[in-house]
């Protein structure tokens, strides 16, 4: 088990998706003020979240939604799960958010050429934003799933195999001597993974997730802005027991809309246990503990089960 920062001069320690040379890793490294955190490779997503709860990092940075492939269920899941009162992971918000333009690239042990190339290792989530490439010029590849683009890329290097190949981050071509055959072979050039910083809950309001904020680049407001400057964002979950009746969601939805709360996005995820039965994952434009997002919440909280809010924070600027 690592041990978390000790001693006035030590860094915040983060949590991420490993090992070295995933976006994962790329975004931390964006996003962070420069030497202000020391990164810590994680074997998952699981992994990182579960660091965090179990105080052995400050923060995590984990992916949470790709422009081309929507939404990463896995960490839905999870913050949903850990904002839970009886949850193990009891104590975790979202602090922060950064987006990353995503640069995929082909490479190998050695130059190899398209044709000898047998079979593809990446990131399950990363075949579909690169789906031109790999059914026009390696139909006859098979794709296999990695635990992470970087780790994609040091199995390949390390098996020394002319037919075998990775999808992954120029990055990881360096660090683990790979050879970057194809640069470039995502779908398009606007491909973008959000991601969020974690940290342990201190309360919902906007004030309390202030005070656990992470040493980001300007607050994550973007170059030139302050984080009060910045547009904010709240991320909530929400279910409830008359889901089965008739305009139960459209209800729900109202509380935002006649408040002319905007929703950024809203997506259901199965509940454990029942087959139909959903929770929904929704982004407000508003600060949490501030009118009229907390009106919003009231009304909702008396027409569902249960209303979570997964964090309070400053709005993403573009990459």
């Amino acid at each position: 088990m690592s041990a978390p920062s000790e001693g006035p001069g030590a860094l915040p320690r983060v949590g991420y998706l490993g090992p070295a040379g995933t976006f994962s890793e790329q975004a931390l490294l964006a996003s962070a003020r420069e030497g202000a955190v020391e990164p810590v490779a994680q074997a998952g997503i699981y992994e990182a979240v579960m660091a965090l709860v179990h105080g052995e990092v400050e923060y995590a940075i984990v992916p949470i939604e790709n422009s081309l492939e929507g939404s990463i269920d896995v960490t839905l899941d999870l913050l949903a799960d850990a904002s839970s009162p009886e949850g193990e992971a009891a104590a975790v918000q979202i602090v922060g958010e950064t987006l990353l333009r995503v640069r995929h690239s082909l490479i190998c042990a050695g130059n190899t050429a398209l044709e000898e190339i047998r079979s593809v290792l990446t990131h399950p989530q990363v075949p579909g934003q690169c789906t031109r490439f790999l059914r026009g010029e390696l139909a006859g590849a098979q794709v296999l799933a990695a635990s992470s683009t970087a780790e994609a890329v040091r199995a390949v290097v390390a098996a020394g195999e002319r037919d075998r190949a990775a999808i992954g981050t120029e990055l990881a071509a360096e660090i683990y001597g790979g050879v970057v055959v194809r640069a470039g072979v995502q779908d398009r050039d606007d491909n973008e993974t959000r991601f969020v910083w974690l940290a342990p809950a201190s309360g919902a309001t906007a004030d309390a997730a202030a005070a656990k904020a992470p040493p980001l680049r300007c607050g994550g407001a973007g170059e030139g802005a302050a984080a009060g400057d910045a547009e904010w964002k709240t991320s909530l979950v929400f279910w409830g027991a008359g889901a089965e009746r008739a305009g139960w969601l459209v209800r729900c939805l109202d509380q935002f809309a006649r408040r002319e709360i905007n929703l950024l996005k809203i997506e259901s995820r199965p509940r454990r246990g029942r087959m139909g039965s959903y929770r929904f994952f929704a982004d407000a434009a508003a600060r949490a503990g501030e009118p009229p997002l907390s009106d919003a919440l009231a009304g909702l909280a008396r027409i569902c089960e249960e209303v979570r809010v997964l964090g309070s924070y400053p709005a993403a600027a573009a990459p």
